[in-house]
């Protein structure tokens, strides 16, 4: 739906509410103000996905107040010439400034409004009948109802088109149009990113990284620099960082992301923004599964063996019940415990002091555990040629604690999951 243009001259004229002329005693509606806000928000919640939000939440609570106050200003200004509808306009308009802001159209408000208009015509069926209204009386109040709803809606819009001016001057514009291109698939041309670089007053770095912003940030929005390009409105917000990896720009992007749940992704060329983003997005799926903290940033160039092994969960699954099937024959505990072992011995090259260290054992625990391991897996403890797998194969297993729970037997099916799928290790994942 196209934005909507309000007419001055027409926001005026809807000021003339046919409802101060209604020859209705409006008390009777009174008591029940309430439960038809009510009603009204739980129609909301079905219709208007985007607004469905727990009743106890600060936004829950906001929109149910806006409804109750909607449907007292109705009820009050029923046969009520003196009804000041300055207070009431002023609420519409906040909530279209506050769509604008969020980068939304009016659809969704305007749904929201409809919606409120059928639940009171009901309602108005069966206070006709328990009133004793007559068909005109009746006729009048539905008249009158969709006359208030063009008033609030004409406020909204008002409020929406205000805040869309002072938003989108044409610099905002532009740097929205480069943001976009700089992680669009495929990539835009080096000469194509300077020249609206240029338009838009952004000095073109070296490198840019692109940093994901967990969904559970929404509310978080700290107050960034000009050169960072943010896009808080898509469904997965991200920020795009120019020459992320300057020296003077030691602790910058702790300081951008600080109270975000956030990743970053890594240093790349301009014309390949898209690939940092989509690594940045696979980083901020773990840490949404509690599989990674993020305090700070967690950076994708931190846990590349996790990142790289996850998209090729099943792989690396088969590859698990290959080399180290028997170790499922163990408790949870001690299967993870002999794993974190395996882990580090060979990260430390075999050498068991070292492991101990890393573990805070004592070196002959990790002595007696290689042992079991070898009796348990045999020569894949250590075989050369197979250690990068096995590295692979452990690093998965032990830093995205698939070893914690009960876990199926490998050898009771050929197509049973040794582990529960996690959305992040779906073999469909497709870049960003």
């Amino acid at each position: 739906m196209s934005e909507v243009k309000v007419n001055e001259h027409e926001y005026a004229a809807v000021d003339l509410l046919p409802l101060a002329k209604l020859p209705v005693d409006s008390s009777p509606l009174r008591p029940y103000v309430r439960a038809a806000g009510e009603e009204m928000v739980r129609e909301i919640h079905k219709l208007v996905p985007e607004y469905s939000r727990p009743a106890d939440s600060r936004y829950g609570q906001r929109m149910q107040w806006s409804v109750n106050e909607t449907v007292r200003y109705f009820v009050e200004a029923i046969g009520n010439p003196q009804m000041d509808w300055e207070p009431l306009s002023e609420i519409y308009v906040g909530i279209g400034a506050h769509e604008a802001r969020k980068g939304r159209t009016l659809d969704g408000l305007q749904t929201a409004i409809r919606v409120c208009g059928q639940v009171a015509s009901r309602r108005f069926i069966s206070d006709a009948r328990r009133l004793g209204w007559s068909l005109d009386t009746l006729s009048q109040l539905n008249d009158s109802l969709f006359v208030f709803l063009e008033k609030i809606a004409s406020a909204a819009a008002q409020g929406y088109a205000n805040t869309r001016d002072q938003q989108l001057g044409e610099r905002q514009r532009l740097r929205a149009r480069l943001r976009d291109l700089l992680i669009s698939e495929p990539s835009a041309s080096e000469d194509a990113i300077a020249a609206l670089a240029k338009r838009a007053g952004w000095e073109v770095p070296r490198t840019i990284a692109v940093v994901a912003i967990s969904r559970d940030s929404e509310e978080v929005r700290p107050l960034l620099p000009p050169a960072v390009l943010i896009d808080w409105h898509c469904p997965e917000p991200y920020m795009v960082v120019p020459d992320p990896e300057r020296p003077a720009r030691q602790g910058f992007m702790s300081a951008l992301t600080e109270g975000l749940t956030a990743a970053i992704g890594p240093a790349v060329p301009l014309t390949r923004g898209a690939v940092s983003l989509r690594w940045a997005r696979r980083l901020v799926g773990l840490i949404d599964e509690g599989v990674i903290t993020a305090e700070p940033a967690a950076r994708c160039m931190d846990h590349i063996s996790v990142l790289v092994t996850s998209v090729g969960e099943e792989l690396v699954e088969f590859a698990f019940k290959k080399r180290l099937g028997s170790l499922l024959q163990l408790p949870p505990h001690r299967r993870n415990q002999y794993a974190r072992t395996l882990l580090e011995y060979v990260r430390a090259h075999d050498n068991a002091v070292i492991a101990a260290e890393r573990l805070r054992v004592h070196e002959q625990t990790v002595r007696y555990r290689i042992r079991r391991l070898e009796e348990l897996v045999g020569d894949a403890v250590h075989d050369p040629a197979c250690r990068t797998e096995l590295l692979l194969v452990l690093t998965f297993a032990v830093e995205m604690k698939r070893l914690d729970s009960e876990l199926p037997d490998p050898h009771a099916s050929s197509s049973s999951e040794l582990w529960p799928r996690h959305a992040t290790g779906d073999v469909a994942w497709q870049p960003a």
